[in-house]
């Protein structure tokens, strides 16, 4: 088979996939369905789970006594748990930012204030302390903790989670804060 027969059926090849993807497009804008604004089932009282659910998500998130969360948490379940991080977020004094900041000695440290990171508006807008409270309420869903933040995580539920993570990051600090 000499380079002309290779470079034939390339051709078809990509020829195939350009006609594929542009019919897909063609009939996408030529069969364009506009979703209606509300509903056409409706199901009653549906609404008012959805807000007494998240009144008492709020109300959960309030209460929260970071004594008795922390008291949950174990370093070595951290450092297991924090792999996750681990591929956006470096754990080293002096080591680079990847995706995300080095987290080295954030706890205590002001949200969006690591050098040479070009956090979002928002992170640098909330302005507060990374404290154990602070923290738990970030890692639990951060983007709705703080809205506008380019951080993707989804977050984590489990409680022993975020206290087992966040005993880890306040052990990788020069002067980690005492537990409350």
């Amino acid at each position: 088979m000499d380079s002309f027969e290779l470079n034939k059926i390339i051709g078809a090849i990509l020829l195939t996939a350009l006609l594929v993807i542009g019919l897909g497009k063609f009939t996408d804008f030529l069969f364009h369905v506009d979703k209606p604004e509300q509903s056409a089932y409706k199901i009653e009282g549906l609404e008012a789970v959805d807000v007494k659910l998240s009144s008492q998500a709020n109300i959960a998130e309030e209460k929260v006594d970071i004594g008795q969360l922390l008291a949950m948490g174990d370093l070595m379940h951290g450092e297991k748990v924090f792999k996750k991080c681990g591929a956006c977020h470096m754990l080293a004094a002096g080591a680079p930012n990847l995706i995300g900041p080095n987290l080295w000695g954030v706890i205590g440290r002001q949200s969006g204030s690591y050098p040479d990171y070009k956090y979002s508006k928002a992170l640098v807008a909330h302005a507060k302390k990374w404290s154990y409270e602070e923290m738990n309420s970030f890692l639990i869903k951060p983007q709705s903790y703080i809205k506008g933040t380019k951080m993707a995580f989804a977050g984590l539920r489990k409680e022993k989670d975020r206290a087992s993570v966040i005993l880890y990051l306040n052990s990788k600090s020069d002067s980690p804060l005492p537990k409350p």
